[in-house]
């Protein structure tokens, strides 16, 4: 069968299906109907060893390497971010994380596509600013990113930066006709990361009520759905950031993920939020929007 409803009540579409469904987001999303949200996964569209981490279990290995932590959280990216806030500083955190991203990473295929859509949202939910390099790309003047920032490098209660394209910060988030959201921060252009726990601390306690969550961000979700590419939910963190912005969202929402890697905490995430999977390669999935 090409459409199944699983057990435990996800939707999963395949082959024929799969094929359909991306055509009609295709429609969607460059219709401005559903807002790209972007994982890590995606840098491996270029190169199967990407030039800077894609996942939080390499984030936490590269850090391990300048210094090692305990060995029950050492593959826990934001205990070790914890661990080297609380023993070296900071600072020293932030300056090995901009280390570990410092390389340029070359926009894919599905970066360069949405970079030239009108969109009014795209969510990328990593720190290595693959997509605001495509955006940059096409001299785009009608374009912004608001990222996320760690409460430990700020005064009083500010929870985002908003930045043009030029890398000036901007006083506040102006009218633009296309918001690029980086919530977990971003290597460029000033090296903004939420990472460690204390980081998230912070942010979970308000994100409930929306807090942290830019104005604009929570007025373009409204009458749109999610579509989920290169993104994996095997984390609380993960969850909870994604749950949160899709909390108070018209829907629907979709994932290309490879449906039988799933674990059965994503599974769960994936069928409360009523996200359907689409069963289906990423380089795949990609050529579909491009072709």
């Amino acid at each position: 069968m090409n459409t199944i409803l699983t057990p435990d009540g996800l939707l999963v579409v395949r082959n024929s299906d799969a094929e359909r469904w991306l055509d009609l987001l295709k429609k969607a999303v460059a219709a401005d109907e559903i807002i790209p949200y972007l994982g890590p996964g995606l840098l491996q569209l270029n190169c199967a060893e990407p030039p800077v981490p894609n996942t939080p279990e390499v984030v936490a290995a590269a850090l391990n390497a300048r210094t090692p932590a305990p060995s029950k959280i050492r593959t826990n990216m934001w205990s070790v971010a914890q661990f080297i806030e609380q023993r070296r500083h900071r600072r020293t955190l932030q300056t090995w994380l901009a280390e570990i991203f410092a390389p340029p990473v070359a926009p894919t295929i599905l970066h360069d596509w949405l970079a030239k859509l009108p969109l009014s949202l795209i969510v990328d939910s990593w720190y290595d600013g693959t997509m605001r390099a495509a955006l940059v790309e096409t001299r785009r003047t009608d374009v912004v990113e608001i990222q996320g920032v760690s409460r430990a490098t700020e005064m009083g209660d500010i929870w985002t930066r908003t930045y043009g394209l030029t890398g000036k910060e901007l006083e506040a988030g102006p009218e633009a006709r296309t918001v690029l959201y980086t919530p977990h921060g971003s290597i460029r252009p000033a090296a903004n990361f939420l990472v460690s726990d204390s980081d998230y601390v912070e942010v979970l306690t308000e994100i409930d009520i929306q807090t942290p969550i830019p104005e604009v961000v929570k007025e373009r979700r409204t009458t749109r759905g999610f579509f989920f590419v290169g993104c994996r939910f095997n984390d609380q963190m993960l969850r909870i950031f994604a749950r949160q912005l899709m909390k108070r969202s018209k829907g629907p929402h979709f994932a290309v993920v490879d449906a039988e890697t799933l674990t059965k905490t994503e599974r769960r995430f994936l069928s409360a939020s009523a996200t359907t999977v689409i069963d289906m390669p990423m380089g795949e999935a990609a050529a579909y929007f491009v072709g």
